[in-house]
């Protein structure tokens, strides 16, 4: 019998022969060229065209996937949950497809290959990765999502249930393990012995699954902590720093406005509200951590608006416990919350507007432009610039400023808006290291410090290749407001492995040229800390990763002094700069020795500009590839 060659069928099974043999053929001769590359002959070339064609599909696979999980992440918190699903089963499929390749017996004979080898090697980790990832954490997590009532997240009538929040728990810590193990896997990879198509598609997948295990390791954490810390057990207390970006401190910005909230399972309650300025001197300072106050100076004990004046977020909070408890005899806060205006623009977004009605709070805005309906877009510039205009008095600007906050607060508690938008609002704030968290019981603090919220600068949150460039006001004023900047890292390698990076800091005083008749004077800080009004000064704190070396610094192109210090296992250096309006300077900070043992971070002072608008992509040279 004659076979039909126009069959499908038959063409394929006819083609089916010949590929398999050319398969097993090349196997054979991938593993003889580590003898020598020249015997390939015509079969190393048939292997080669096949090797291309799975190398191109893999790749294309891979790259579908890579662009899927931020997909998924954001289909998620917009409560998308039948385009999740479609979503995830297209990656499945090229998953699957992917790692058939990958780690099929043609492509493990590659690996073995001189040169090209470590792409091939290269490749199977990260499609490995990937599967792991799709079965063990995104595959649970979305059986878990169909059946979870997000509401329930939202608080209600001033009550948040965390009941499936806690039942999820293990599932979501699962998932981070998961999540966390494969970033590591790829982490791992040396990319520099990659060619630039499989290390830039290698290193994509590593940012992407780093932001995905830190959104998890927070869900993880939420879920183990917001029950007790909740009150579900007993009573608790929380200290809120408001932090005011128009004066620069290291996590944000200075603690003017102060509220107690309080909490009974999972009812929440605004206590009392203040002001640091109302908490009295400590003299003899509160006892911080020596090494902190040998970079900080002892103002970290002496005022609650200096506490953090370091970046290390636990230290900040466990000093302004200490403050606020002596103060008031009888009370014990059971931890500290600290947020700032644009965490407070981002729940106004959720809420919708809020209206001012407290009758002390109205009075005082009689005569004056400040409105009394706060919404997203005037929320900012009214805190951190309108009422040092309109109001005089400090004690009074911290009354409204806390006015303020208690309305978006109760807006917030009342159950306002869209549960998934406000996923995104809280979500995005961790990210951006505006909302930070800290608790005064040490099995929730050791969860805590896994995660974002910690805001630590020590310890297993920032490890590996992690940068830091922190800021501090030295005009004794609320000037930071006209202050832009711009921050970058740079790498250049050397020979013997060992890398220089650079933190590269654009700083700018953008203050009208009659600022010092224009602005009031507890705006301009009126000279009283030696810096003419409209001037600013800025303390800038330049941290590398353990075991580097702080090597040069220069300003504007020049080398200048700075002042060397240690933080843990931390090297930093320190350089202030001053300003004029209209001037604006090039800070660079240089760390030698840096051994990258994963993607290199950058982390920020936030101020008022949003991050993407700030943090610069990094900047490799040339030796670096």
């Amino acid at each position: 019998m004659i076979p039909n060659t126009n069959d499908p069928a038959t063409m394929v099974a006819s083609a089916a022969g010949p590929r398999k043999r050319l398969a097993k053929r090349c196997r054979r001769t991938l593993i003889v060229t580590g003898l020598g590359l020249t015997s390939l002959g015509a079969v190393a070339l048939g292997c080669g065209v096949l090797l291309t064609h799975q190398a191109n599909t893999v790749r294309d696979e891979l790259e579908q996937v890579v662009a899927a999980l931020p997909q998924i992440r954001n289909q998620l918190q917009d409560g998308r949950s039948t385009e999740v699903k479609q979503t995830f089963d297209a990656m499945q499929e090229q998953i699957s497809s992917a790692r058939a390749t990958a780690t099929g017996p043609l492509w493990k004979a590659a690996a073995v290959v001189p040169v090209v080898g470590p792409n091939f090697q290269a490749v199977t980790e990260a499609v490995v990765s990937a599967d792991d990832v799709a079965a063990r954490a995104v595959g649970p997590l979305l059986a878990r999502y169909d059946s979870f009532d997000w509401r329930a997240l939202s608080p209600t009538d001033g009550r948040i249930d965390v009941g499936q929040l806690q039942d999820a728990a293990p599932i979501l810590t699962a998932s981070a393990n998961t999540v966390q193990l494969s970033h590591e896997r790829l982490a791992a990879i040396n990319t520099e012995r990659l060619i630039p198509e499989v290390a830039n598609a290698v290193d994509a997948a590593t940012t992407q699954l780093g932001d995905i295990g830190e959104a998890l390791e927070t869900a993880s954490a939420a879920g183990q902590l917001l029950p007790p810390m909740l009150g579900a057990s007993e009573p608790r207390n929380y200290l809120i720093l408001i932090q005011n970006n128009g004066e620069a401190r290291a996590t944000g910005g200075i603690p003017g406005a102060l509220a107690i909230l309080k909490v009974v399972d999972g009812r929440l309650e605004l206590g009392e509200q203040s002001s640091a300025g109302a908490i009295d001197r400590f003299i003899p300072p509160l006892e911080v951590d020596p090494e902190q106050v040998a970079i900080y100076s002892a103002r970290l004990g002496v005022q609650m608006q200096n506490v953090n004046l370091t970046p290390d977020f636990p230290t900040a909070a466990e000093t302004a416990k200490r403050m606020w408890d002596s103060r008031h005899e009888g009370q014990t806060v059971d931890g500290v919350l600290a947020l700032d205006p644009v965490v407070l623009s981002r729940l106004l977004d959720v809420t919708g507007p809020v209206e001012l009605t407290d009758p002390e709070v109205l009075r005082l805005l009689q005569g004056t432009d400040l409105p009394t309906s706060l919404t997203q877009e005037n929320v900012i510039s009214t805190l951190l610039s309108d009422v040092y205009r309109e109001i005089e008095e400090p004690e009074l600007q911290d009354a409204y400023f806390a006015a303020v906050a208690g309305e978006v607060f109760a807006a917030f508690t009342a159950g306002g808006g869209d549960e998934t938008q406000l996923l995104r609002a809280l979500t995005s704030s961790v990210e951006d290291r505006r909302l930070y968290l800290w608790s005064s019981h040490a099995g929730e603090q050791n969860i805590i410090s896994s995660t974002a919220l910690a805001g630590s600068v020590t310890g297993s949150g920032s490890g590996g290749a992690t940068f830091g460039a922190y800021f501090n006001d030295g005009t004794g004023a609320k000037m930071d407001y006209y202050v832009k900047r711009t921050a970058q890292l740079r790498k250049t390698c050397q020979p013997d492995g060992y890398s220089r990076y650079t933190v590269r800091l654009t700083v700018a005083n953008t203050a009208p040229e009659d600022a010092a008749t224009s602005l009031p004077d507890y705006v301009t800080g009126a000279g009283v800390f030696n810096v003419a009004p409209g001037r600013v000064r800025t303390n800038n704190v330049v941290y590398g990763p353990a075991q580097a070396l702080v090597e040069s610094a220069t300003l504007n192109g020049e080398k200048v002094p700075f002042g060397a210090g240690k933080h843990g296992q931390r090297p930093l250096g320190t350089v202030t700069t001053e300003l004029g309006p209209g001037e604006n300077a090039v800070l660079e900070v240089t760390f030698f020795q840096v051994v990258q043992e994963s993607e290199p971070q950058l982390r920020l002072t936030p101020g008022i500009q949003p991050l993407e608008d700030v943090l610069l992509p990094p900047e490799f040279d040339s030796s670096c590839r």
